[in-house]
């Protein structure tokens, strides 16, 4: 027997939904340190704010390896995240262009701005989970 379930791979952008067998599909979660989570039918309202959570863990996947590992290139950051190369160098791009890291030739490397980004980047997530806290209070 089959069933769908959502495989959630930390670090991943997005979910990967397929049928599998359950053992199989427990033995591939294990593998890559993800989450299962029975399928549920989504809605469009939500679909935004979720790709955007999923894009901003990623980036800071990518901004956590760079400040442990650093100075690292794509394809180790590739590796150890286990995200795809083009995703990283999105993700670099990214984070450069907002200054808080930049290339070397050895690899991408933290600059002083990391810690005060850092920073801000807790307190803006705090108060998001206020106005999700808000909105699930309007559910009620």
């Amino acid at each position: 027997m089959s069933y769908n379930f959502l495989l959630i791979v930390p670090g991943t952008n997005g979910y990967m939904s397929k049928n599998y067998i359950t053992g199989e599909l427990h033995m591939l979660a294990s593998n890559v340190g993800g989450v299962l989570l029975q399928e549920r039918n989504k809605s469009s309202i939500t679909n935004v704010a979720e790709k955007e959570l999923n894009l901003l863990g990623r980036h800071l996947d990518v901004l956590k390896t760079v400040k442990e590992q650093g100075p690292i290139g794509i394809i180790r950051l590739s590796q150890m995240t286990g995200q795809p190369q083009h995703m990283i160098r999105y993700s670099l791009r990214t984070l450069e262009k907002d200054g808080i890291i930049i290339p070397s030739p050895q690899g991408a490397i933290v600059t002083d701005e990391v810690h005060e980004t850092l920073d801000t980047l807790e307190s803006t997530l705090d108060e998001i989970n206020t106005t999700v806290m808000k909105l699930k209070d309007k559910l009620r």
